[in-house]
């Protein structure tokens, strides 16, 4: 399999587990913050606060999965070793 074909697939499943990750967390956040409310309606601003800064971290675990993937796809400093690797073992 040649690199790039290996960098394209590790950032699409990176990418894909990052965010199937982050889709749970953040599911399971909203749903913690609406039972919380449900019982509790005079806490809503405290636990609304509270959600959107845990929102706000969940989402920054994607963006960081998103750079590293953008990374291996066009800044790798490993891509001219490994082209040149791969032409001198098809000669």
């Amino acid at each position: 399999m040649e690199f790039l074909t290996m960098c394209m697939l590790a950032a699409g499943f990176g990418m894909a587990i990052g965010a199937f990750g982050t889709g749970i967390g953040q599911g399971l956040a909203v749903k913690s913050a609406v039972e919380g409310v449900s019982r509790n309606p005079g806490a809503s601003g405290k636990i609304l606060t509270t959600m959107m800064i845990g929102l706000a971290m969940i989402e920054s675990l994607a963006i960081y999965v998103l750079v590293v993937c953008l990374i291996i796809l066009f800044a790798n400093p490993y891509k001219d070793v490994a082209i040149e690797i791969a032409k001198s073992v098809a000669k």
